[in-house]
């Protein structure tokens, strides 16, 4: 188990405890966390102003849909019990109960442009109720890096154009695509 100051945490290792190593589901997961952590390294490197941890931001990019496997997703090989919406904090379970708190908060917060009380309630989401935006510099990048991939094996080669991903925000309500357009304004600035 990892120690926080004692070892070095490798994501693929906790991946596979989880995962079939030969499975869809598996090979889906490690392509998308290696985009979503390649693209928030990008943008994490656009505001070294802020100091963000980049060994953390790989690591939990790599993680951060650990979950899916007990999500009832047959196009992504997942035939777990649960709607797709509750990956988040499924993997926040998972990752909290191993001794990663804060790896675990990336899982449950990068859903969407993350996820409010009101929202869950309004929407009558099979989610714990509670919070689910991100909060600090590293889980906003994660989320953000992670709207410009999927995980679908028709798209998983693709990075999806930023307008693309506004227009799919926006279904969701206008603040997930006004967050996401503030996030564009901090991560794409190149000085």
């Amino acid at each position: 188990m990892y120690r926080p100051g004692l070892a070095t945490l490798n994501p693929v290792e906790i991946i596979a405890e989880f995962y079939d190593t030969g499975s869809v589901a598996y090979k889906l997961l490690l392509n998308h966390g290696r985009q979503v952590a390649e693209k928030a390294l990008q943008a994490a490197a656009r505001v070294p102003h802020l100091k963000p941890d980049t060994t953390f931001i790989r690591e939990a990019a790599m993680l951060h849909d650990i979950g899916i496997f007990m999500t009832n997703t047959p196009g992504l090989g997942c035939t777990g019990a649960h709607p797709y919406v509750c990956h988040g904090y499924l993997g926040r379970n998972l990752l909290e109960q191993r001794g990663f708190p804060r790896h675990a908060r990336v899982c449950e917060r990068h859903v969407g442009a993350g996820i409010s009380v009101a929202d869950i309630e309004c929407q009558r989401l099979p989610l714990p109720l509670r919070d689910m935006q991100p909060v600090t510099i590293e889980e906003q990048i994660i989320c953000y890096a992670d709207k410009f991939f999927s995980k679908n094996p028709q798209a998983c080669d693709r990075e999806y154009p930023l307008e693309e991903i506004l227009t799919g925000l926006k279904k969701f309500g206008p603040d997930k695509a006004d967050r996401f357009r503030q996030w564009m304004n901090i991560f794409e600035r190149t000085e």
